[in-house]
């Protein structure tokens, strides 16, 4: 059995999991694939990291020796399932930990907010004292979503004595009473905001969310964190009101990953920028890698588990 695993750019993949078990014939990629029908030819198994890679129909139909796609974490909206099954290949997955992802949001608000990335350099450099940062104590905490990381983030941010508001569109304050959370309008969470965090699944509704218009009811001096996904802003509009001045940005995924050197959003003061970070945690590693060892396992063993729908 030839097995590809993709995108594992720290190369660490074959130190989590118990591989060797397998019997197989592993190759690790660790750069994005240029050509992923060329690339993979030949090979039955494939282990995708998150949706880094795409697989939609016109891949999966030029890949015939693909028996068993398995994905880490428990959704990945980069692969077609549909044409998988119509092309006879198996998509299972994997389970996955959302505390790495809410304890690095919390890593950026900090940052942003006493900004740390500034203050680093100028202590690499020999400097001392050179930004005036702000509290959180007192402020207004904004969630873009509710669900188990959003929830998770209003926790933390009660914890530093701020008030939290929430907006989704099935969001009522029934829900969010539970969670010590205000519910409100739309329009309210981008006005009154002065940490606006994003906690939404991508999808047809959710892409180019805060767009322009959003942006624009910020206040000056809010800061918009990202951990979820990148198009759910509209990265242009972003890179606008950040030149503009408008508000300030904390953000760990993007429109294109990796992220293009020549981006103008690398070039920003306002903008703290980390790598895709959220979920990039030992213990979010060992339960990728070990579950699509077991994933490949049983598919050997003619009895496929966790199934993608």
């Amino acid at each position: 059995m030839r097995i590809a695993i993709l995108d594992d750019y720290q190369d660490v993949a074959l130190t989590f999991g118990d591989w060797d078990s397998l019997k197989a014939d592993i190759t690790v990629f660790t750069e994005p694939l240029t050509d992923v029908v060329e690339q993979l030819r030949g090979f039955e198994v494939v282990v995708a990291m998150r949706e880094r890679t795409r697989f939609p129909a016109e891949v999966l139909d030029r890949l015939p020796d693909l028996k068993l796609l398995v994905s880490t974490g428990p959704r990945n909206a980069a692969i077609d399932v549909p044409a998988a099954k119509r092309n006879g290949v198996v998509v299972s997955k994997t389970g996955y930990l959302g505390q790495p992802t809410a304890e690095h949001t919390w890593a950026l608000i900090l940052a942003a907010s006493r900004n740390l990335p500034q203050e680093f350099r100028s202590m690499r450099e020999g400097g001392w004292q050179t930004t005036v940062g702000t509290m959180l104590h007192g402020k207004t905490l904004g969630l873009l979503g509710l669900g188990r990381l959003g929830a998770g983030a209003a926790k933390i941010g009660q914890a530093f004595g701020m008030e939290t508001i929430a907006w989704s569109q099935n969001l009522t304050q029934e829900k969010a009473d539970p969670h010590g959370v205000t519910a409100v309008s739309k329009e309210d969470l981008f006005a009154r905001s002065d940490v606006l965090s994003i906690h939404l699944v991508l999808s047809g509704r959710t892409r180019g969310l805060v767009g322009a218009a959003e942006l624009a009811a910020m206040k000056p001096s809010a800061l918009l964190v990202n951990t979820s996904r990148g198009p759910i802003v509209d990265e242009a509009a972003l890179v606008d009101a950040l030149r503009r001045k408008e508000i300030r940005a904390a953000l760990d995924v993007y429109d294109v990953e990796p992220f293009p050197a020549d981006h103008p959003l690398r070039t920003l003061d306002n903008a703290v920028l980390t790598p895709h970070l959220g979920f990039v945690a030992r213990e979010t590693y060992e339960i990728f890698y070990g579950d699509a060892v077991e994933d490949i396992a049983a598919y050997q063993a003619g009895e496929p588990i966790r199934l993608m729908e």
